[in-house]
């Protein structure tokens, strides 16, 4: 079944360590990662190299919900991150690979996304309009600090 690619980059005023959180721990995940419209509830997530985790996004409008989850290949603190992505959905089959690679910089955390895999089902300008919404609400997330 053909599939595709799709890129991302984007450089964050926060810092690597605080960006690499935000893409391991799970009330993080459930905060940035759904695209406007969604809701997400975390199953499981086990963030260890082996470690699996599970999700499920909600449509807020209509009540329907898809679940997907992975395993964690790679986990290098606040520089990389590579796990595996598959819908629970059989006309969704295939397993997605996704890379993040993080670089300290003077201004903040250059983030680099690789979505490969992704099944030819899913339109690549649809994954690139979610990806830009999610990655709008990571900036808020790790760009903002808030002192007591």
């Amino acid at each position: 079944m053909p599939t595709s690619t799709i890129e991302l980059h984007r450089v964050l005023r926060a810092p690597a360590n605080r960006v690499y959180r935000a893409f391991i721990e799970g009330t993080a995940l459930c905060k940035w990662l759904p695209p406007n419209g969604f809701t997400c509830s975390v199953d499981h997530i086990n963030a260890i190299e082996g470690g699996t985790f599970a999700l499920t996004f909600h449509n807020f409008a209509t009540g329907e919900a898809h679940s997907f989850g992975g395993t964690y290949l790679e986990l290098i603190a606040n520089q990389r991150i590579r796990y595996t992505d598959q819908f629970d959905d059989p006309n969704l089959s295939g397993e997605i690979l996704v890379t993040i690679s993080l670089k300290e910089l003077m201004c903040g955390t250059d983030i680099k996304i690789v979505q490969a895999g992704i099944p030819e089902i899913i339109l690549p300008e649809a994954c690139y309009l979610g990806w830009q919404e999610s990655l709008q609400l990571l900036a808020l997330l790790v760009e903002t600090s808030v002192k007591n």
